[in-house]
């Protein structure tokens, strides 16, 4: 009883944490004009979202840019991470631990190091500056958690059950579309969940990659925030922070959609 009231607790204690910032957010997007020490703004407008929403500065066809570029980040990544997890959880072979420690390079080296290494071997190869360039290089931030996510996903649930369906009868892609993915279901929620919202956010490597030439969201919006001009910085904020929690709701809805479609072909 004393565990649930102190979990209930801590629980309570973070939701304030989480929520007071953004309940700041959401007043300075609405704030015409918010001097210190005034505990409320005086006035209050829609300068922020108007610009925001202004089809001249092309922020929308940017959102839409980076949330595409994010998408197609996260589909790669969790192809390319599904069968990396598979074969590091269940599988013993040579340089296993070799490139377990090889895949979690990218969040041990800082990322200015990584990508003025890659950037110096993509104007070599011609795709600095490019979309390729920017996708590659998100990957390279983004794999390394959907890689660990998935990999203790598998670790988790064994693979008794699909040994199982093998032995009545059932093929790789049977086995694989009917068996693995449902069980797996919340481990891509979860890792597809951290690659879009770490490609989503990336400035600096798509800066230097993309070479200026790749707009995202972030670049658009980080020299509102270092202007200082905190009514528009926080407008493109809220409209970040609401665009993630719409598509990460989105990605959970038709993981989970998929899941049940499988298990009642399945059953």
């Amino acid at each position: 009883m004393k565990n649930n009231k102190l979990s209930s607790f801590i629980l309570y204690i973070l939701g304030v944490f989480i929520i007071f910032p953004l309940i700041i957010l959401c007043i300075w997007a609405f704030s015409k004009n918010w001097p210190w020490p005034l505990i409320f703004p005086r006035k209050l407008g829609l300068r922020g979202i108007k610009n925001v929403l202004n089809l001249g500065n092309n922020s929308l066809v940017v959102l839409l840019n980076s949330i595409g570029i994010s998408l197609i980040v996260t589909f790669l990544a969790i192809l390319i991470s599904i069968p990396a997890g598979k074969a590091l959880a269940f599988y013993n072979f040579k340089g296993k631990n070799l490139i377990k420690i090889i895949i979690l390079t990218p969040l041990i080296i800082p990322p200015i190091c990584i990508g003025l290494g890659i950037h110096v071997f993509f104007i070599k190869i011609g795709i600095a500056g490019k979309l390729i360039g920017v996708v590659i290089i998100h990957l390279v931030l983004c794999i390394p958690y959907s890689v660990r996510i998935i990999t203790n996903v598998f670790e988790i649930i064994g693979e008794k059950i699909e040994l199982q369906g093998k032995i009545l009868g059932a093929n790789k892609f049977q086995r694989f579309i009917y068996i693995t993915l449902p069980m797996i279901s919340s481990g891509l929620i979860s890792a597809g969940s951290f690659v879009f919202i770490i490609s989503f956010s990336q400035y600096f490597l798509t800066f230097l990659i993309g070479g200026g030439r790749i707009i995202t969201y972030p670049i658009l919006m980080f020299p509102f925030i270092r202007s200082g001009d905190r009514t528009i910085a926080a407008s493109y904020s809220l409209v970040f922070v609401l665009v993630s929690l719409f598509v990460l709701f989105i990605i959970e809805k038709l993981v989970i959609k998929i899941y049940k479609t499988d298990k009642y072909l399945y059953m």
